[in-house]
């Protein structure tokens, strides 16, 4: 039996402040991992290493980015990958504003791609020749469920989270052997995000939000929103050499919500 364990091995989780990144954070430190966080709140992470170190990881350090700004994140990652080779690279950042993709400004698509896709290429770039090396890498990309059904009024999201999943099934059948990318799909999860698009809506629709969330729910054979933790544990086993034969796929967690096979 393969190992679900990241001993030895060095992740980096960004979006690590909250949400789906703070629980993959804390599932990757489960399997004693070194890992490294990454978010624009070096406060924020700097709080959260001593929980990492006591909830397993072997070692844990803090990576202050801001993935609208390329050029920092390039110097960031030559400095941590030329002081510690990355093995396992867990993409998850802010998705885009709401609303129709029609009502959508140039300007808004074009930041939308450099913060989801373009940092994606970037980080692939960046740490691939460590990965090649130790013949071990892992590239998860956390996107949406709309990858297969677009969600009404997240247009530029929708366009966005496509892109991305193409991008990354073409890189799996580039990559080399012994690294591989996938991406994970969550459906509705209990995440500061789900509660801003949830208020956004009930404002448009002039309802309130717990109606927001009800309906929602509702949607979901499972019955209750997605917890971060889930999401976290999914992330982690993509990470880890149990998943080695697992390459290019959108693998959705949404408590079965999709329609699609």
């Amino acid at each position: 039996m393969l190992p679900i364990s990241l001993a030895g091995r060095h992740v980096l989780v960004t979006g690590a402040s909250k949400g789906i990144g703070r629980a993959t954070a804390f599932a990757v430190a489960g399997l004693g991992a070194d890992i490294t966080i990454a978010a624009r709140s070096g406060v924020v992470l700097d709080s959260l290493l001593p929980d990492l170190r006591a909830a397993g990881a072997a070692s844990a350090r803090a990576m202050v980015v801001d993935f609208d700004n390329r050029q920092g994140l390039a110097v960031s990652l030559d400095a941590l990958t030329a002081d510690a080779p990355v093995h396992a690279v867990v993409h998850n950042t802010g998705g885009p504003k709401g609303g129709r993709l029609l009502d959508a400004h140039p300007d808004d698509i074009l930041a939308a791609l450099s913060r989801h896709l373009l940092t994606a290429h970037l980080l692939v770039k960046k740490c691939l020749p460590g990965m090649a090396d130790a013949g071990y890498g892992r590239f998860i990309t956390v996107t949406s469920t709309s990858v297969r059904e677009p969600i009404p009024n997240l247009g530029v999201s929708n366009l966005t989270r496509a892109a991305v999943a193409s991008w990354a099934k073409t890189l799996s059948r580039e990559l080399p052997p012994g690294v591989t990318i996938n991406n994970v799909m969550p459906g509705y999860t209990d995440t500061d995000r789900l509660s801003s698009l949830a208020a956004a809506r009930a404002q448009r629709s002039g309802v309130e939000s717990a109606d927001v969330f009800s309906d929602w729910v509702a949607k979901v054979p499972e019955g209750r929103l997605g917890r971060p933790e889930e999401l976290g544990s999914v992330i982690a086993f993509l990470c880890s050499p149990a998943a080695s034969y697992v390459r290019g796929q959108s693998i959705a967690v949404d408590g079965g919500r999709l329609n699609t096979i």
